[in-house]
């Protein structure tokens, strides 16, 4: 029993960890590139086409999962221009925000969407992960 218990917090932990490491970590932004901004913070508009699209979230889902988005992407813009803060403080300061709308958004989505995203996750996606590391 305990080794379950252990082996489903150790997965959790995994699956935080490799969710703020992409969304902080991953691919450069392109100038031309619109799902992201020139302060390198991924777009709402992006992140819910890219979730309304590889999730197919329904319009409940929609309304549900953007004001998440909305959130989080307030927040991390705050941190990102935020210029007593250095780039590791930024970068440890937005993955709780992260962590949080994730956690967030899959209290919204179905067994079926929560494995999508998943798969979601492991992929680079400019509109997940934006550029925060000026």
């Amino acid at each position: 029993m305990r080794g379950n218990t252990m082996k489903g917090s150790t997965m959790r932990g995994i699956r935080s960890f490799a969710m703020g490491s992409l969304l902080l970590f991953a691919l450069t932004a392109v100038a031309q590139q619109p799902a992201v901004a020139p302060n390198g913070v991924p777009t709402v508009e992006a992140q819910m086409k890219l979730f309304s699209d590889h999730l197919e979230l329904t319009a409940d889902q929609q309304a549900r999962v953007k004001p998440i988005l909305e959130e989080l992407h307030d927040g991390t813009v705050r941190l990102v221009e935020d210029q007593s803060l250095s780039r590791d403080q930024r970068l440890e300061r937005v993955q709780p925000l992260r962590l949080n709308a994730d956690r967030k958004i899959r209290e919204v989505l179905t067994g079926d969407q929560k494995r999508k995203l998943d798969q979601l996750e492991q992929e680079p996606h400019a509109e997940l992960h934006g550029d925060l590391h000026g």
